[in-house]
C-alpha cells in the first residue's frame, strides 16, 4: 500500500469516480483533442480502466514535479480535466499513444488505489466539477473581439497553428471557452498553464490568456527577426563561398596559383594566435577587412598588407630571456677593456640595481669620451654579460625626424622609424640599443631628430612610444639603451637631463702600450695570417709608435699602425718565403716599417720666448697643448685676434685686453699705451677650429709678456678662465688637459683653485711628474709664468709697482726650487 491507500479512503461515496493519471510538464484544457504518449505502467492501467469501466473517460491532472516517477497525492495539482479516450495505439516498444478530449474541469477530493501490483497501481478518485460559467457584458465582448485579432497576429508568425483550427477557435464567442481553445497553442510553462487552468471566472481567464499570448507574439516576431537575419547571413557567406570558389578556379586556369582570399585569410589566423595587445590586433583585423574588398592588382592593396605585414613582424611581447650574474659581468669587462674602472664600475652598479628591481626603468647611460677609447665595444660587452642582443644605430648625420618616428602612410614609401626596425631585425623586445655618435645629429627643415629621442630615452614616456608609420603605441621600456658622444656641447640641454653621463677619458702611454700588446697586436697577427713568433716588437718601439706616429686619446690609430706592420712583414715573409722567420721591430728601424714620424712629440718650446705662452686644451681628441702667440707692433691701437677662434674664446682675449688696460699702473705702463700700438693674438694651427674660455690666463699671460717684453717659462703649462677682474675659474676636462701636460714633458701646471678637487680623479703616474699649482687670481698665475731672472728684464718696468716685486718674489722661489 502507497499514501493514497489513506488519502483516497476519506473520499465522497456519492461523488464521480474515474481514474487518475499524472501528466508530466502538460495540462489538459476542455475542448482540446491532444496527442500523447504514455509509458508508465500506472498510468497505462488508468488507461485500461478507463476503457473498461468507467465509458472512456478518465481525469488528467499534471504533477508537480516532472522527474517524480511516483507522484503522491500531495504531488500533483488540485484541479485537472475530465478526458475521454478517442483513440489508443499499442506501440511494440510497450508504450501506448494516446488521443484525448478534454471535456470539463474538475477538482479531485479523494479516492481509492487500485493494483494488480504495488507497480501497476493507480489511484481512482472522485471529481467534483468546476463552475465555470460568467458574466456577459461590453466589456467582456471587447476582450474577444481583442483576443480574436491578437490570435491572428500570433498566427502569421506561429505556422504551425493551422488554419482549419484558427478558423474553429475565432469563431468562439465564449470568454471561458475562447480561453480554454487558444492556451494549448501558447508555448509558455506548463505552471502558467495550470493557473489558467484552475481560474474559474471565464473573465479574468481570458484577460490572463491575451496577456499571455501578447507575449509571444513579441517573442515569435523577435524568432522570426532572428532567423530572418541568420537566413540572410547563411546566404550572404555562401554566396561569398561560391565566388570565391569561382575566383579560384580563375587565378589556376590563368596560372595564377596564389589566391589573394587565401593570402588574407592566412594573415588573419596568424594575427589571432600572436601575442600582441589587443589595441593593434584589432587595428590590424580593421585593415584586413579593408584588404578583402581590394583588389590585389591596386596599389593601396600593397600599401595595407605591408602595414599588416609589419604589425605581424614587431616582437610585441616576446622577449629573450637574460640573467645578471655580477661577477660575470665583471669579468667579460675587464676581458675586453683595459683600464676604464671608473666607467667599468658604475656599469656594474647599475646592473646590480637592475638585477634587484627586476625591472629596467632607471637613467639612461651615455657614454662620453674622444674617438677610439672603447664606447661602443663596451655597450657591447654590457650586452654579452646580461646576455641581450646588441643593436647598434648610428645617429651621425640623421637629420629627419621620420628617422626616429617613421613616416606616416600617406607618404609613398613609408615605413617605420630606426627604431622599429631594428627590433623587427632581432626579433626581440628587450635587446640592448647602442645609439652611436648621438651628439653628431643635426637639425633642418625636415625636423629635429633629437627632439624625437626625447621621448624614446625618457623612462617614464617609452612605455607608449608612438610610431607615426604604425599610429599605434609600443612599449620601449623592456629595451636597455645606451648611448655614446664624443662631446657634450653639440647635445641640447633637455636630452643631456634624460640620461646619466659617464665619461671615458682617453688612455695613458702605459695603458696604451699594454693595450697594443695584449689585445692589438694578437688580433692583428691573426687577422694577417701570420704566427705568434713571426714578429717581434719591442716596447721601446711601441712607446715610439704612440708618440711619434699617432696622436689621439684612443687607440684606433694605434691599431692601424700595428696593422701596417704586420702587412709589412707579410710581406717580407712571402718574398724571402720564410713563414718560420720571426721579424723584429725595434726603435731604430721603425721608421722602415712606417716611414717618417708623423708628429713631434712634446710640443712645448725648447727655449723661454717673450709673448708665447703654452695653454691646455680639450677637445673630442682628448688633450691638447695650445700655444698662444701675441705680438706687439707700432700702430693707433689695432687688435687682431687670429687662429679660427670662436666666439668664446674671442671674448677671453677681449677680456684679458680689458684686465691688461685696467691694470696698466701696476705693470708700469702709461694709461694710453694701447693708442700707439697694435696688437695680434694669434693661436697656431689656424686650421683647426678652437672654441671655449679655457684659454683665459694663457691668453693674458702671452698679453702681459708681449707688452712687458718678459719671456715666458717654456717647461710651464697653465688652463683656466679670467675675468675681467682678474679672477681664475675653474674649466672642465682637467685629467685630460694633464694627461697632454705630462706627453709634453711640461713640469708644472697652473690650475683653477677651483679645480683642485679633481685631481682625486688624475692617476698618479701623470701626477708624479707634474708640479700643480692651484691659482685663485692672474696675480697669482705671473710670478710662476713669467720668467724673471735676468736683472735687464726690470728695466723696462718701475722698480716700485707691484708687479716688479711680485715677479722679483716669484724669481727668488724658483731659484731655490732649482737649488
Amino acid at each position: 500500500m502507497t499514501e493514497f491507500d489513506a488519502e483516497f479512503s476519506a473520499g465522497n461515496p456519492e461523488g464521480i469516480k474515474l481514474p487518475l493519471m499524472s501528466l508530466r510538464e502538460v495540462v489538459m484544457f476542455p475542448r482540446s483533442i491532444v496527442p500523447l504518449f504514455v509509458g508508465r505502467d500506472a498510468s497505462i492501467k488508468a488507461i485500461d480502466s478507463a476503457i473498461e469501466n468507467y465509458g472512456k473517460n478518465i481525469f488528467l491532472v499534471a504533477q508537480r514535479e516532472p522527474e517524480m516517477e511516483k507522484p503522491g497525492p500531495e504531488d500533483v495539482f488540485p484541479v485537472g480535466t475530465v478526458s475521454k479516450v478517442l483513440q489508443i495505439l499499442r506501440l511494440p516498444d510497450g508504450t501506448i499513444k494516446v488521443l484525448f478530449e478534454g471535456l470539463y474541469r474538475a477538482r479531485w477530493t479523494g479516492g481509492e488505489l487500485v493494483a494488480d501490483s504495488e507497480e501497476s497501481a493507480f489511484p481512482v478518485v472522485e471529481v467534483e466539477p468546476l463552475d465555470d460559467d460568467g458574466e456577459v457584458g461590453p466589456e467582456v465582448d471587447a476582450l474577444v473581439r481583442a483576443t480574436h485579432e491578437a490570435l491572428e497576429e500570433y498566427s502569421k508568425n506561429n505556422k504551425k497553428l493551422a488554419q482549419e483550427a484558427l478558423a474553429a477557435i475565432l469563431s468562439l464567442t465564449s470568454a471561458g471557452k475562447l480561453a480554454d481553445a487558444v492556451m494549448p497553442h501558447l508555448k509558455v510553462d506548463y505552471r502558467k498553464k495550470q493557473e489558467i487552468l484552475e481560474n474559474t471566472d471565464p473573465a479574468n481567464r481570458l484577460e490572463a490568456v491575451f496577456e499571455l499570448l501578447q507575449g509571444e507574439i513579441a517573442i515569435t516576431s523577435m524568432e522570426k527577426r532572428i532567423k530572418n537575419r541568420v537566413k540572410n547571413q547563411m546566404e550572404r557567406n555562401q554566396r561569398e563561398y561560391y565566388l570565391n570558389e569561382q575566383i579560384k578556379a580563375i587565378h589556376k586556369e590563368m596560372g595564377r596559383e596564389d589566391d589573394p582570399q587565401a593570402e588574407v585569410n592566412d594573415l588573419e589566423e596568424q594575427l589571432r594566435a600572436k601575442d600582441m595587445p589587443d589595441e593593434a590586433r584589432e587595428k590590424a583585423l580593421r585593415e584586413l577587412k579593408k584588404l578583402r574588398q581590394m583588389p590585389s592588382s591596386s596599389a593601396e592593396y600593397t600599401v595595407v598588407r605591408n602595414y599588416v605585414d609589419w604589425i605581424l613582424d614587431l616582437p610585441w611581447n616576446v622577449q629573450k630571456e637574460t640573467s645578471i650574474d655580477i661577477d660575470e659581468a665583471r669579468r667579460i669587462l675587464d676581458n675586453d677593456h683595459y683600464g676604464l674602472e671608473k666607467p667599468k664600475e658604475r656599469i656594474l652598479e647599475y646592473l646590480a640595481v637592475q638585477k634587484l628591481v627586476k625591472k629596467l626603468k632607471g637613467p639612461i647611460l651615455c657614454l662620453v669620451g674622444p674617438p677610439g677609447v672603447g664606447k661602443t665595444s663596451l655597450a657591447r660587452s654590457v650586452a654579452t654579460a646580461t646576455g641581450r642582443e646588441f643593436v647598434r644605430l648610428s645617429l651621425g648625420g640623421v637629420r629627419d625626424e621620420a628617422e626616429i618616428r617613421g613616416h606616416r602612410r600617406t607618404y609613398v614609401g613609408a615605413m617605420p622609424g630606426k627604431i622599429l626596425q631594428s627590433l623587427k631585425r632581432v626579433k626581440f623586445n628587450n635587446p640592448l640599443f647602442c645609439l652611436d655618435e648621438i651628439d653628431k645629429m643635426s637639425t633642418d627643415f625636415r625636423g629635429d631628430p633629437s627632439s624625437a629621442l626625447l621621448e624614446v630615452l625618457d623612462p617614464e614616456q617609452n612605455s607608449s612610444f608612438g610610431d607615426h608609420y604604425l599610429d599605434l603605441d609600443y612599449d620601449l621600456s623592456q629595451i636597455f639603451f645606451i648611448t655614446t658622444a664624443n662631446s657634450l656641447h653639440s647635445i641640447p640641454l633637455p636630452l643631456q637631463d634624460r640620461m646619466e653621463i659617464i665619461r671615458l677619458p682617453g688612455y695613458l702611454e702605459t695603458e696604451k702600450r699594454r693595450i697594443a700588446r695584449d689585445f692589438l697586436l694578437p688580433k692583428q697577427i691573426e687577422q694577417h695570417g701570420l704566427q705568434p713568433d713571426n714578429i717581434k716588437l719591442s716596447d721601446n718601439a711601441l712607446l715610439d709608435i704612440i708618440r711619434t706616429y699617432t696622436r689621439e686619446a684612443g687607440v684606433r690609430s694605434l691599431e692601424r699602425e700595428v696593422a701596417t706592420i704586420c702587412r709589412k712583414t707579410a710581406m717580407q715573409l712571402v718574398e724571402k718565403d720564410d713563414m718560420d722567420r720571426t721579424v723584429t721591430v725595434s726603435k731604430q728601424n721603425l721608421s722602415s716599417f712606417l716611414g717618417v714620424k708623423k708628429y713631434r712629440y712634446g710640443e712645448k718650446e725648447n727655449q723661454p720666448q717673450i709673448g708665447v705662452s703654452t695653454g691646455l686644451a680639450y677637445t673630442e681628441l682628448g688633450g691638447e697643448l695650445l700655444m698662444v702667440e701675441t705680438a706687439i707692433m707700432p700702430g693707433s691701437g689695432k687688435v687682431s685676434i687670429t687662429g679660427k677662434l670662436g666666439d668664446v674664446m674671442t671674448e677671453s682675449a677681449k677680456a684679458a685686453l680689458s684686465y691688461v688696460r685696467s691694470r696698466s699702473d701696476m705693470f708700469g705702463l702709461r694709461p694710453d699705451f694701447h693708442s700707439e700700438i697694435d696688437i695680434h693674438v694669434h693661436v697656431p694651427e689656424g686650421a683647426t677650429p678652437k672654441d671655449g674660455p679655457s684659454a683665459g690666463i694663457t691668453l693674458t699671460t702671452s698679453l702681459v709678456s708681449a707688452l712687458l717684453g718678459v719671456p715666458v717659462r717654456d717647461d710651464l703649462a697653465m688652463t683656466g678662465e679670467i675675468t675681467l677682474r682678474g679672477r681664475v675659474l675653474p674649466i672642465g676636462g682637467l685629467r685630460e688637459k694633464l694627461l697632454a701636460a705630462h706627453r709634453g714633458h711640461i713640469k708644472k701646471v697652473l690650475i683653477p683653485r677651483d679645480n683642485e678637487k679633481d685631481l682625486k680623479e688624475v692617476p698618479d703616474e701623470i701626477l708624479r711628474g707634474l708640479t700643480i699649482v692651484p691659482v685663485d687670481h692672474i696675480d697669482d698665475v705671473l710670478p710662476h709664468a713669467l720668467q724673471a731672472e735676468a736683472d735687464a728684464i726690470y728695466t723696462k718696468m718701475d722698480e716700485h709697482t707691484p708687479l716688479y716685486c711680485s715677479l722679483r718674489k716669484g724669481s727668488e722661489e724658483v731659484s731655490a726650487q732649482s737649488h
